[in-house]
């Protein structure tokens, strides 16, 4: 099936498993991040971020979790289906995203199911992780999607 062609719940199977392509993430693009989203020293300096734990230039947080955002979206997850998140949650930073990391995302599916109350959809629950090229994971969350059944689209 086409990437652009919409995906229903009824086109996955537990344990599909999404991979995404890669970003590469430099200090400008940390340091513009910072600024507008998370202005603290770890993430706009890099003689500040020495006297922090990380003790370098480190990514926000946000920064990383709005990353696998747009992997997963350019990787079309769900085809030409929007994503529409009901839960996240579990979500747990393992190691900062550094100057230079090329950000990876996988989405692995764990379970699927028709709502009960609105036949037109149904969740499918995904197992998020984000790493670096030494396959390092960056953070793990778990999602929880609105995916549209094959009832929603019937004529």
């Amino acid at each position: 099936m086409p990437a652009t062609e919409p995906r229903c719940l009824e086109d996955f199977e537990v344990g599909d498993r999404i991979e995404t392509d890669a970003v590469t993430v430099t200090r400008d693009m940390i340091r513009a991040f910072a600024q507008q989203y998370d202005p603290q020293p770890m993430h706009l300096d890099e003689a500040a971020a020495q006297g922090t734990v990380f003790g370098e230039l480190v990514g926000s947080g946000w920064q990383t979790l709005a990353l696998t955002m747009r992997l997963l979206v350019d990787a079309r997850l769900l085809g030409g289906t929007p994503i529409v998140g009901a839960e996240f949650k579990d979500m747990r930073f393992h190691a900062p995203m550094r100057p230079g990391d090329s950000l990876r995302a996988s989405a692995e599916v764990l379970a699927i199911r028709p709502s009960k109350s609105r036949p037109e959809r149904g969740f499918m629950d995904l197992k998020v992780t984000t790493t670096n090229a030494a396959g390092e994971p960056l953070v793990t969350q778990s999602w929880r999607l609105v995916v549209p059944s094959r009832a929603a689209a019937a004529p």
